[in-house]
């Protein structure tokens, strides 16, 4: 099975929250309505040090992918 980049989730518990999933490494959980993140990977030092001048790129890409996604439902 071929995963995508990218899933949209959301949960009937917290309506307001709406959730990017980023499937590739770095995996992790975005919550768009604080931008917090949840990481689904455990990282050697070399990896953080990687991951964190990444932050801001991946979160920006998952706010675009979730803007685009929604724009189709317009």
């Amino acid at each position: 099975m071929t995963l995508p980049k990218y899933l949209l989730a959301d949960n009937s518990n917290y309506p307001d929250d709406h959730y990017v999933i980023h499937l590739e490494f770095p995996r992790f959980i975005l919550n768009l309505k604080d931008d917090s993140i949840e990481w689904l990977e455990v990282f050697s030092v070399e990896d953080q040090e990687e991951v964190t001048k990444q932050i801001a790129e991946l979160i920006d890409e998952a706010t675009r992918f979730f803007d685009e996604e929604m724009a189709k439902y317009d």
